[in-house]
């Protein structure tokens, strides 16, 4: 019998092996006798056509971009040390957990070294190793850089962006270019993607599980619902608990919403179960047999304290993640929040309408439970976290994913019928006042709230400007199918200013563009004051800091490879000694650091080397302390 495309209703399309006829209708039967298969033919069907092609060629090329431009040095060159605490912190950890590995010389000494993660040869037990891991390798392959450290992040975050294209070129065909260009194009992606930390790890997994078990409800195959055991086990890898915990709370409320219960018990499968603990229990077995502080230190002061109390000091109010959500979607913020609002108007219809005739069958259609399974995944996790007392900006990454796929669809959606002319009209104008911002970040970032000179305005006002007819213009002639393509080439523009121009693999950059990612790297990494230090200092000599920010000291730590002497935590060094003190607080705030440290010091000789004003800093030589001092006379 001939094969033909079957439809199956709400579990979406499958290639039957037999054709059925209705009664009364003819049976045709092919014999053997039929000729052969045109082989050639069918290789050529497999093969994608050249739209096809040409239109994975262009989602390749914006994911690149915008998850790497800037990154690494061959692609706009990594102009932008490690920033914040966390960043130089798991990099020197995975460094340590590489000199172990290499140091080791039988294969159980090489497992037990990727067991624990030490920095400065302590065990550092607040997360579990699969950054660590990731980077240790990525290490041994680049070699121990800055920029290396982030290119965990920035795989994994390809990786779910090209499985966002596909699963929704499968599922939801038509949005599919939409929503994976819009995914690695709003500001949140292209943050978390470059950063040297655990984010990212936890989020890009969970999405893909996630995206697997939807694709399981549609289809039915055990080979979906794989997805979700298996990434969930790597999301748990990353962060713990919490992967599994919002993946269930995430199914659960889709049953619920659907009426359906039954797939709550037939998600639960066997394989997939022994599947999730193979990856997960070894590695937490492992590490509380070397660490026996472990369950205590990870599971209740790292979980449970952290979600209850505000013991880590990152206390925020109630709607942070509302804020943070706004912030971590632009530019697309405007239509993304009206496709939220039409995926949430859609569901309540489709609840009420299930709700009010329960015994009525439904017509159902391949794909049309699919923004009632994405609000309640980008709403769970915001309502969850909000709960916490404990709040960081990168808890709200999985909320991202299902909110640009809901965008994209919207958008496909609005091409026959036009965006909302207010709506249009409020994206275009929050693209000019982003642009207008980041013109005028430079000089915020040297002098504070401080009002710019009148040109500098007048210039970043025409620019604002132009971005904002740019937009209207280009939806007006060519419709919402180009929107996005003039929304990012406003962001392309914006990320060859805060960037620069080049390098292009091996094309040099323009060094005259490069101006505003020295001043940024100047004014939050640690990079260029370590390299500054190791000028005039050889690698062993002491450093120690007081008052600096916590990501200057794991900076310079990282960058130095060994740690920094802490004067407020372990006192002044006896030797002689470079000493990086903060001075000046935000606006050149006093901090009257001088008195304090003639405090620390008790008489010993200092001077001054250099000023660092970009972070308000001064570093200091400080003598070695005097015999007598050192070893007083009874």
């Amino acid at each position: 019998m001939s094969l033909q495309l079957q439809s199956t209703g709400r579990r979406g399309y499958f290639f039957g092996a037999f054709a059925h006829s209705g009664p009364g209708e003819t049976l045709v039967v092919e014999t053997s006798e039929q000729s052969a298969p045109d082989l050639s033919g069918a290789v050529r069907k497999r093969l994608p056509t050249w739209p096809v092609f040409c239109e994975a060629a262009v989602f390749v090329l914006f994911a690149v971009f915008f998850i790497i431009y800037g990154v690494t040095p061959i692609l706009g060159g990594d102009g932008l040390g490690l920033v914040g605490a966390d960043e130089p912190r798991y990099a020197q950890i995975a460094h340590e957990m590489l000199v172990r590995f290499d140091s080791a010389h039988t294969l159980k000494e090489r497992l037990s070294a990727c067991v624990t993660p030490y920095l400065y040869g302590h065990p550092w037990l607040e997360k579990p190793a699969l950054y660590y891991w990731r980077a240790m390798f990525v290490f041994q392959e680049f070699g121990e850089h800055d920029w290396s450290a982030r290119l965990p992040s920035a795989t994994f975050a390809f990786i779910m962006a090209a499985l966002i294209y596909l699963h929704m070129r499968r599922f939801r065909r038509g949005g599919h270019l939409d929503a994976a260009i819009i995914t690695v194009a709003c500001a949140g992606m292209i943050g978390f993607a470059r950063g040297a930390s655990t984010d990212m790890q936890m989020a890009a997994p969970l999405s893909i599980g996630l995206l697997g078990w939807y694709a399981w409800y549609e289809t039915d195959s055990k080979f979906w619902l794989f997805d979700i055991y298996f990434f969930t086990g790597v999301a748990t890898l990353a962060k713990g608990p919490v992967a599994p915990l919002l993946a269930i709370l995430i199914i659960m409320a889709f049953a619920f919403l659907r009426r359906e219960w039954s797939i709550v018990r037939r998600s639960f499968w066997w394989p997939g179960v022994l599947l999730y603990f193979a990856i997960v229990l070894p590695w937490f077995i492992a590490v509380q047999h070397q660490n026996p502080t472990f369950f205590r230190e990870f599971f209740l002061e790292h979980n449970l304290e952290r979600f209850a109390t505000n013991r880590y000091q990152h206390e925020q109010p109630f709607w942070y993640y509302f804020v943070v959500l706004l912030l971590a979607v632009m530019p697309w913020t405007v239509i993304a929040m009206r496709a939220l609002v039409d995926g949430i108007q859609t569901s309540v219809a489709e609840w009420r309408l299930r709700r009010s005739h329960p015994s009525k069958p439904k017509p159902n259609r391949p794909g049309d439970a699919f923004p009632e399974f994405l609000v309640l995944w980008a709403l769970i996790p915001i309502i969850f976290f909000s709960f916490s007392k404990s709040k960081l900006p990168g808890y709200l990454l999985p909320s991202i994913p299902p909110i640009t796929i809901l965008t994209g669809d919207y958008l496909y959606r609005m091409r026959q019928r036009g965006l909302n002319r207010w709506v249009l009209l409020g994206h275009a104008l929050l693209c000019g006042v982003m642009t207008m911002f980041a013109l005028l970040l430079p000089w915020f970032v040297l002098h504070g709230a401080e009002m710019p000179p009148p040109h500098a305005l007048v210039a970043a006002l025409l620019a604002s400007t132009g971005a904002v007819l740019l937009i209207l213009i280009v939806v007006h002639g060519f419709g919402v199918t180009r929107l996005r393509l003039a929304t990012t080439a406003v962001l392309i523009v914006l990320m060859f200013f805060l960037y620069g121009v080049g390098p292009f693999f091996g094309v040099p950059a323009v060094e005259a563009s490069k101006r505003v990612i020295h001043l940024l790297d100047r004014s939050y990494s640690a990079r260029p004051l370590a390299q500054r230090l190791a000028s005039i200092a050889p690698a062993n000599e002491t450093v120690a800091v007081f008052r600096v920010r916590r990501d200057m000291e794991y900076g310079l730590a990282f960058y130095r490879n060994r740690s920094v002497v802490n004067y407020e935590e372990t006192g002044v060094p006896e030797d002689e000694h470079l000493l990086v003190a903060r001075v000046a607080g935000r606006g050149g705030k006093d901090l009257h650091t001088q008195e304090a440290l003639e405090e620390y010091l008790d008489g010993r000789q200092y001077e001054p080397l250099f000023s660092w004003p970009e972070q308000g800093i001064e570093v200091y030589l400080v003598g070695a302390e005097v015999a007598e001092k050192a070893n007083p006379q009874r």
